[in-house]
């Protein structure tokens, strides 16, 4: 976790070094003296998330044992096993999609139909794809 930590503090700092750039900038290049003000909060507001995550990954990387990529005698193969377990061949996911998709149209036509429909459906199929390894034929563990 601490590589991480180090990752969003670099990104945190230049994203506020990229924010008071900026401001100075649109402030220089104005013809009336005044900054842009939507990039500059969109930047700071930018930066202030990374140094949240930040401040989360470095609270947690204290907690947790260093792991290999965080300590540097560490060994390629210190990492090596299992990662996860990844669905084979699962269609959940194109359903969630569909059914994003579906949301998004109705947004963009402001269809509240629609739009109630598509979310309905995108916590139906969500639940679909949680609960896919504990029910039917694809069940895991003893049957």
């Amino acid at each position: 976790m601490k590589t991480e930590a180090r990752l969003f503090v670099v990104v945190t700092f230049t994203l506020y070094a990229f924010a008071a750039l900026y401001g100075w900038w649109t402030w220089y290049d104005s013809p009336v003296g005044q900054m842009e003000v939507i990039g500059f909060t969109a930047l700071l507001l930018s930066a202030t998330l990374c140094g949240m995550v930040w401040g989360f990954l470095a609270f947690v990387a204290r907690r947790l044992d260093p792991r290999p990529e965080d300590r540097a005698d560490g060994e390629i193969a210190e990492a090596a096993g299992e990662v996860g377990f990844f669905s084979p061949g699962s269609y959940w996911p194109f359903g969630i999609a569909a059914s994003a998709t579906l949301v998004g149209i109705g947004i963009v036509f402001w269809m509240p139909w629609l739009i109630a429909l598509g979310f309905i459906s995108v916590i139906l199929t969500a639940c679909g794809l949680l609960f896919e390894y504990y029910t039917g034929a694809r069940r895991l563990g003893p049957q």
